[in-house]
């Protein structure tokens, strides 16, 4: 027989998630097989289009680019990663931290007119860019009839 630990505030911590899905920037607890709990944040993102591409800006501060990944899979891109808390060994005393630390991540679906092949990302300033380019489309051919 085995022994299972039970926690009783995991059930209403699931509830409560599902009830309220995360938005913005806040964090989620998220209860581990083995009884722990991690914190997951969700980075901000806009989406926007122009006539040649899609654009995604995820707000990332503090993150390098090794700690991000975008993958794009099935017609879905996914931007994760983790920041990891900064531990120094000083005397200071924290009263309030209001940063958010451990793993994220963000899906998009995209539509079926992009060129997979050619997304790009850059970063600056501490926001993820991702360039989807749009493929062109085949403009019917004018004929004109006399």
């Amino acid at each position: 027989m085995s022994l299972i630990r039970w926690d009783p505030f995991a059930d209403v911590e699931n509830l409560f998630n599902r009830m309220m899905p995360r938005r913005g920037l806040s964090p989620r607890l998220s209860v581990e097989q083995d009884g722990g709990v991690t914190v997951e944040w969700t980075p901000s993102a806009d989406i926007g289009e122009t006539e040649k591409e899609f654009i995604v800006r995820a707000d990332l501060p503090g993150l390098k680019k090794e700690d991000v990944k975008v993958t794009f899979t099935d017609g879905l891109l996914t931007i994760q990663g983790e920041r990891k808390q900064h531990k120094e060994e000083t005397q200071e005393k924290y009263y309030r931290v209001e940063n958010y630390y451990g793993g994220f991540s963000r899906t998009f679906s995209l539509p079926d007119n992009i060129k997979a092949d050619a997304i790009t990302c850059e970063s600056k300033d501490g926001v993820l860019t991702v360039h989807i380019p749009k493929m062109e489309q085949k403009r019917p051919k004018e004929i004109r009839i006399q």
